[in-house]
């Protein structure tokens, strides 16, 4: 098949959690089909690093992403106005319509993927054999979620976008002839909402991200760790809350039972609330993006994924799991993936139950181990890319046969 893959991040290097998911995708569809690889970017550099793809598309097309403050407060203006939300708003481009416009009109494509709901605007009304929405998340629900656990002035800002994403979630995936999520409670969100907004869903697809969790050995980690570790994207709204909880609510009784404990933040772009961490504590270690985190794998009592507010899988699970490290989750932080507290993974949701967990991994490296080696299992068994990826070819069929059942014009409403 002849694929037109549109992503809201270059999907190069896979070093972040969308990043990580769509390469593995692209990695498998380049195997066995003809794919155009058309990637929102933000800066030069990052339209430098597409010729890497080059080697497994057809063709690689780059659109600047151009956002500012400025930008923002005018698009914050418009919905307002309209009761669009703001983040659909914010992330229009009329250059990448342009493009897109411009490709499908020279060129047949079986399947248009539009990889996350940001990109589902572009790819809606182009015509072509097929067109499937990736949700990478049902992305409402983590809006709704910030905003639980924001100051009332933010909440009701969050409140009023997630009742707007919502809305619009539901309608834009109706106008797909696919639908892949990636978790049963990600279904369940967005069928909520479809039932809402009286619309019904296309053909969907439960398919979870996968990983590399075949391509290398697990860590070999040290046999005292002392270190707690976090590896998340830091511009992240999401996985700041959650290291800002861990810093101030956690970590203190942590150190109480084990005054030795380190904590290392490792992720690109950390806000300046988490780079004072460093500056307050010594103990902690805000690192920002390392182009090689292997030894603070290596140093690593526990991985932990204290998320409050997410939606869809966390990837930093899934390659701890593949990396063989012990995880430390909130219940939402491992959403979606199929573990076992206590067999795969430890698990709180709050402050004493977390702290609890990660004394027990800094006291117990053989709990450490175990825990780790059942992990490693399942990620070879159910997240790794080989695994997972052939059933987007399934999706994309039943796709197809759902454009042909389509009145004509369906898709340009």
């Amino acid at each position: 098949m002849r694929i037109l893959l549109l992503t809201q991040v270059l999907p190069y290097p896979p070093d972040a959690g969308p990043k990580v998911k769509t390469f593995h995708l692209l990695q498998y569809l380049a195997r066995h089909h003809e794919v155009t690889l058309v990637s929102l970017v933000r800066s030069a550099a990052e339209a430098e690093r597409a010729a890497e793809l080059r080697g497994l598309c057809a063709a690689v097309y780059t659109v600047p992403l151009r956002r500012s403050r400025g930008r923002d407060l005018y698009h914050l203006a418009g919905s307002a106005l309209s009761g669009d939300s703001f983040l659909m708003r914010r992330d229009d481009s009329p250059e990448l319509r342009a493009l897109l416009a411009d490709l499908t009109r020279r060129e047949h494509y079986d399947i248009i993927h539009a990889d996350q709901l940001n990109m589902a605007q572009f790819a809606v009304g182009l015509p072509g054999g097929a067109r499937v929405l990736d949700e990478h998340n049902a992305v409402w629900t983590i809006v709704q979620r910030m905003a639980e656990h924001s100051p009332y002035a933010r909440r009701v800002g969050l409140e009023l976008e997630a009742r707007r994403l919502r809305r619009y979630e539901a309608r834009i995936c109706a106008r797909f002839d696919g639908l892949l999520v990636v978790s049963e409670p990600d279904l369940r969100f967005l069928e909520l909402a479809a039932t809402e907004s009286r619309v019904l869903l296309p053909p969907t697809a439960v398919i979870p991200i996968a990983v590399d969790a075949l391509g290398a050995p697990p860590v070999a980690r040290e046999e005292h760790p002392r270190s707690i570790l976090s590896m998340a994207t830091m511009f992240w709204p999401p996985n700041v809350d959650g290291v800002l909880w861990f810093a101030h609510e956690v970590y203190p009784l942590i150190k109480h039972e084990v005054p030795a404990a380190r904590f290392d933040v490792v992720g690109a772009r950390p806000p300046a609330t988490v780079r004072r961490l460093g500056e307050e504590d010594p103990s902690i270690n805000v690192a920002g993006y390392v182009d090689d985190p292997q030894p603070y794998r290596e140093a690593a009592a526990a991985l932990i994924v204290p998320v409050r507010a997410g939606g869809g899988m966390r990837v930093k699970i899934l390659e701890a799991l593949a990396h063989g490290l012990p995880i430390v989750s909130t219940t939402i932080g491992y959403e979606g993936i199929d573990l076992l507290p206590g067999k795969h993974l430890l698990a709180g949701d709050t402050p004493a139950a977390f702290a609890e967990a990660v004394v027990r991994l800094l006291s117990d490296p053989a709990l450490g181990r175990r825990l780790a080696a059942s992990g490693r299992r399942v990620a070879e068994e159910s997240y790794d890319w080989r695994v997972v990826n052939p059933r987007v070819e399934a999706l994309y069929t039943e796709a197809l046969a759902n454009a042909r059942l389509a009145p004509p014009l369906a898709h340009a409403k």
